[in-house]
């Protein structure tokens, strides 16, 4: 029988699939079964991976050493306190929890323990992102753009958490300084409360300014960001694996030269989890721990708050 950490997976949705595949794939996992009321669904995963499924959240922690919860935003809490406090790591897929009260009562049971909490911002796994981090060191100006056509997945949240939180991360590792404002509008087009579609307007202590569009009724799919510093300008595709930067070469006005910049690819939910083991195993710094979690959820939250806000002082002029 193969060696590893064993990692059980809560949730058998698109995410929870992927990841119960990945334990089963990896070098130093062993896949330890999956968990989600859905019994049938955990069923299905759990025999394509090659392991067991619990009808029991606590029949699963006890089974395995470290825990993957990959379930709806809205159970991360839950899920993710339960193996903390039985002494099991979590990595917890984004956004870290729905509230950051949440978010902070995960954060305080993995530090008394001593556990890894790593949470899953996908994007910062990916090879594309790792390229930046070599030729951006401190933005002016950040342009993101997320938007996908219409899947039922997600929509228990707002577009904030389920797709622009992606940018927000990003964004924030890259602008380090404090988040001193917040502009954002958004609407509700497919249901009649979790906004759809949206726009956010982030200035920073240091200068930077990031503009985040997010939608998931547009009619294709696009992953986009732009960055500007001094100097340099860096267009990043990531759907498509692309990363041009155009750099000043001179003092001329047309003293520039573009390069498409190449990088290592590899798979970035294999990344994310990869870095989650060697958190736990060899206790290597945590990728995206508990802070850089929250710091997300907390903008995506006042990018909510500011589009509420527009909303409210339209209705009240008579506008909508």
């Amino acid at each position: 029988m193969r060696s590893g950490l064993r990692l059980g997976v809560v949730g058998a949705g698109v995410f929870g699939r992927y990841h119960a595949l990945k334990a089963a794939a990896g070098p130093r996992s062993v896949y330890a079964g999956s968990f989600d009321p859905d019994a049938g669904r955990a069923a299905a995963v759990a025999a394509e991976a090659g392991g067991p499924a619990f009808d029991r959240l606590d029949g699963l922690i006890a089974a395995c050493d470290a825990v993957i919860v990959a379930s709806p935003t809205r159970t991360h809490a839950a899920a993710a306190l339960a193996a903390l406090r039985a002494g099991r790591p979590v990595l917890v897929e984004k956004p870290i929890a729905a509230t950051l009260a949440e978010a902070d009562e995960m954060a305080e049971a993995a530090a008394r323990r001593g556990l890894v909490l790593q949470v899953g911002h996908l994007e910062r796994f990916s090879a594309v992102r790792a390229a930046i981090a070599t030729v951006i060191e401190r933005p002016l100006f950040i342009e993101a753009v997320r938007i996908a056509p219409f899947r039922p997945r997600g929509t228990d949240v707002s577009v904030m958490l389920d797709l622009m939180i992606h940018d927000i991360d990003l964004a924030l590792s890259l602008c380090p300084a404090e988040l001193v404002q917040i502009d954002a509008t958004g609407a509700p087009v497919i249901g009649a409360v979790e906004e759809d579609i949206g726009n956010a307007r982030l200035r920073f202590a240091d200068g930077c300014v990031a503009s985040i569009t997010a939608s998931r009724i547009s009619l294709k799919t696009e992953r986009r960001m732009r960055i500007f510093a001094r100097d340099r300008y860096l267009s990043a595709d990531f759907q498509n694996r692309k990363l041009f930067v155009i750099r000043r070469t001179g003092e001329g006005a047309s003293d520039f030269a573009m390069a498409e910049e190449a990088w290592q690819e590899h798979d970035s939910l294999e990344a994310e989890q990869a870095a989650f083991v060697a958190s736990v195993l060899d206790g290597a710094p945590v990728a995206v721990d508990a802070a850089a979690g929250r710091r997300a959820l907390d903008a995506a939250l006042r990018i909510a708050a500011s589009m509420a806000e527009v909303r409210a002082d339209a209705r009240a002029a008579g506008l909508i």
